[in-house]
């Protein structure tokens, strides 16, 4: 398994923690909101820097 293959398998562990651990603090819409946040942040600068 290459390098790439493992730090997306990390990087999906620790989100899919992330959720488990909103969960068990009942702060799952905070956490939702900020996901949202984020991805629509990233679109908005991917098209600033095209």
């Amino acid at each position: 398994m290459g390098i790439n293959k493992t730090r997306g398998f990390l990087y999906w562990l620790a989100r899919l923690l992330g959720d488990v651990s909103a969960v068990k603090k009942g702060t799952v819409g905070k956490r939702v909101a900020r996901r949202l946040a984020g991805r629509a942040t990233g679109k908005m600068l991917r098209k600033l820097f095209r």
